[in-house]
């Protein structure tokens, strides 16, 4: 006599199909001591019911004016509890794999991210693998994990759009560095790096359409100033030019 599915939520609410043979006049399912609820009858072979609360494994028996059937097992299993995400901030676009750490994921099927769900790989029972979809407008959404126990939320990831750069001023500064830029554009509050001919630049955020870096040392010439969030870069060519100090 199979049950499916075999596992459920500790919570109980799990609707269950249960076939064999002579199930007509189906009165009762068990699940261990507890009765089920919502028990219908679909057809001689085959009663559905919703499982009762439960913890551990338990034997599921149908009872019909014949008698009572041996117990199938049913498997209760806890709601999961998350603990991390590998990465708490990625692309508006979506498309990048993150890790979710945590307990009671080994029978995840979906995990939210603001609504969207993405299925999940299994890596083992306190982690998984998913692809993060497209979120909707930058900002934070939360992330919930549904398994076989139940659901659980409490994590935050934010989607992000790629920086834009609109001025740099000054435009340029001695080779030695330390000139102090102000940079602003679009999205720069999630700012991950900025360079300076390809050398990283100390910064600080200020607000989302402002940061402002001091230049490190370079050679003569125009660089090209990058900077650079989780969902990707701009690339202002040539915009800083380090000028050579005289020499007599």
């Amino acid at each position: 006599m199979p049950i499916s599915p075999n596992q459920g939520s500790t919570g109980g609410g799990t609707l269950v199909t249960i076939t064999g043979t002579n199930l007509s006049n189906t009165t009762k399912v068990m699940f261990g001591s507890k009765p089920a609820t919502n028990v219908t009858q679909v057809s001689a072979t085959q009663v559905t019911a919703v499982s009762p609360s439960g913890t551990g494994t338990v034997g599921v028996t149908v009872t019909t004016p014949g008698g009572t059937s041996n117990p199938v097992p049913f498997f209760y299993v806890g709601a999961p509890f998350k603990s991390s995400l590998g990465a708490t901030s990625g692309p508006l676009a979506g498309g990048n794999t993150i890790t979710i750490n945590g307990t009671g994921l080994s029978t995840a099927t979906s995990v939210s991210f603001g609504g969207v769900t993405a299925t999940p790989t299994v890596n083992s029972d306190s982690s998984l693998s998913v692809t993060v979809p497209a979120g909707a407008v930058a900002g934070p959404v939360s992330v919930t994990v549904t398994t076989a126990g139940g659901s659980n939320n409490g994590l935050t990831y934010t989607y992000v759009d790629a920086p834009t750069t609109t001025t740099i001023t000054p435009t340029s500064g001695p080779t030695s560095g330390g000139t102090a830029v102000t940079i602003t554009g679009t999205n720069l509050d999630t700012t991950d790096s900025v360079t300076f001919g390809g050398t990283p630049a100390p910064f600080s955020v200020i607000n989302a359409t402002t940061l402002s870096a001091v230049t490190p040392p370079g050679t003569a010439g125009a660089v090209d100033v990058v900077v650079t969030n989780p969902a990707g870069s701009d690339t202002e060519a040539g915009a800083f030019t380090y000028v050579a100090s005289p020499g007599i």
